[in-house]
């Protein structure tokens, strides 16, 4: 008798002194990259989110912000857990929001990547970007939002940076929106050329063909890679392996036609495992974008500038390694 109570003593201690593993939460949100209008963007998401509640057994809540940075920051705030974000906005928020990446976008041909693109009206004289860099005084240009990996970091590296130009003087006017509302303002002829990225202007050519067809593209950026699927680095470790073995998985099973359909919608054909990696390159360029701003700067005290310049090829160095 006394053996029994000893050992149920034991049990129950045990019990109370193991880990307690951590339960999937009952519900996250889901933030979503400002790309275009919240009602274009929840109209595409939503059936795969709906996929998602249905076969991870939690509630999905879909969380739209009017710029990139909200997604950031509630994220940062824990008001989003999982996310769809760009490149650069993936850099922010592994830095500040405690997030990390965990898939990648695979487009709808199967490739990894995108580009950022400059377009004119189809009517539009210009035929390259050094063309309207010579005019731009007289025109007016439509960058993308400053956390944009394809909106903002690409072009002012690719157009304004090697080219020794100064993007907030090039033109006569210089506004920032989303791809979609760059698009709309080229091909209404608000403004005369405008940044935007790949994947925005296919899902408007399938959406919209008769705006898209206005627009002429004049610039191509090197391939940018895929998005990345971020989530908190705090989220329990049971909602993560449903939510990736969800996304993995997904277009993949008995159901893929179906599935298949609404990937089309987003330009993708699903998604593949990724880390914090796929950020290296953003990273580097976005040194290499300090460092020719650094370069060109001759008002700069020369000691301060020596400073900071070594502070880069020494951040550069590092990433270098690192890869």
């Amino acid at each position: 008798m006394i053996k029994n109570m000893l050992t149920g003593l034991a049990l129950t201690l045990l019990a109370i002194l193991a880990p307690v593993q951590a339960q999937a939460v009952k519900e996250f949100s889901f933030g979503i990259l400002s790309t275009e209008s919240s009602q274009n963007l929840r109209q595409d998401w939503q059936p795969l989110l709906a996929d998602m509640e249905k076969r991870t057994g939690i509630k999905v809540n879909a969380f739209f912000a009017p710029d990139y940075a909200g997604v950031i920051e509630a994220m940062r705030f824990n008001k989003v857990q999982v996310a769809w974000l760009g490149n650069k906005a993936g850099i922010e928020a592994v830095d500040r929001a405690g997030a990390e990446v965990f898939a990648q976008v695979v487009n709808s041909d199967g490739s990894i990547g995108y580009h950022s693109m400059v377009s004119v009206h189809r009517d539009s004289p210009y035929q390259s970007i050094d063309e309207l860099l010579r005019n731009g005084k007289s025109l007016n240009f439509g960058m993308g939002d400053p956390n944009s990996t394809s909106g903002f970091l690409v072009p002012s590296y690719y157009i304004f940076a090697l080219n020794k130009v100064d993007s907030k003087t090039a033109f006569k006017n210089i506004r920032g929106a989303n791809h979609e509302a760059n698009i709309m303002a080229v091909a209404n002829k608000q403004v005369d050329a405008a940044v935007h990225s790949s994947d925005v202007l296919e899902r408007m050519q399938a959406r919209t063909p008769e705006v898209a067809a206005r627009l002429r593209v004049i610039w191509k950026s090197p391939l940018i890679a895929g998005d990345p699927l971020m989530w908190r680095k705090d989220l329990d470790g049971q909602t993560r392996q449903r939510v990736k073995q969800f996304l993995l998985s997904y277009g993949k099973g008995p159901d893929a036609a179906r599935e298949t359909a609404i990937l089309n919608k987003l330009t993708l054909s699903g998604f593949r495992e990724s880390s914090d990696a796929q950020l290296m390159p953003t990273r580097q360029l976005e040194l290499f974008r300090e460092k020719t701003k650094l370069e060109a700067d001759a008002v700069m005290n020369a000691q301060d500038k020596a400073a900071k310049l070594e502070l880069i090829n020494r951040k550069l160095a590092e990433l270098q390694r690192a890869s």
